[in-house]
């Protein structure tokens, strides 16, 4: 029998809603690594590249690809800020806002899904624990980040005072 463990679950909840996910934007030629930016720039719009990848705690390299190939597929523009030209803002397109209503009902749907049999107190039980586990897990990343940061800082310091004592 397999070992009950949260990771295992969540990561199996994770694959089967990116394949419910490509399955259902298939028809609107989005992919499920495209569809998280377009949720957000349903609330965001207008948003920087950079503070979408913050937003979505996602490299700015990844969020780049996503966003040029939302722009290939029609779904949004970018524009330059008018008080900084090196960055660019992302817009809706008429397309993408057409498709608004679809996408969250396709959304609703995966999580009717997933609450079948839980009722309304169950429900919001689930959300506050995963909300509470979501923010365990950014803080101990961010302070892992610190720390490594930190011991690299100490590292380069190490390593230039070596120099100097060899001259």
């Amino acid at each position: 029998m397999a070992e009950r463990s949260l990771g295992r679950l969540l990561s199996l909840l994770h694959r089967y809603f990116h394949i419910y996910l490509s399955e259902e934007l298939l028809p609107y030629n989005i992919g499920k690594g495209q569809a998280l930016f377009l949720l957000s720039l349903y609330h965001l719009e207008g948003a920087t590249q950079e503070e979408l990848a913050g937003y979505l705690h996602i490299d700015k390299s990844t969020t780049a690809r996503a966003i040029d190939r939302l722009q290939d597929a029609g779904y949004v523009k970018k524009v330059p800020k008018k008080n900084d030209l090196r960055s660019k803002q992302v817009f809706l397109t008429p397309l993408a806002k057409k498709i608004e209503p679809r996408i969250i009902e396709i959304l609703e749907r995966w999580t009717k899904v997933l609450s079948e049999d839980l009722t309304g107190e169950e429900f919001d039980q689930a959300l506050k624990l995963l909300e509470k586990m979501t923010g365990n897990a950014i803080n101990h990343i961010q302070d892992v980040k610190k720390v490594k940061a930190l011991l690299e800082d100490e590292d380069h310091r190490k390593t230039l005072k070596q120099r100097g004592a060899e001259k």
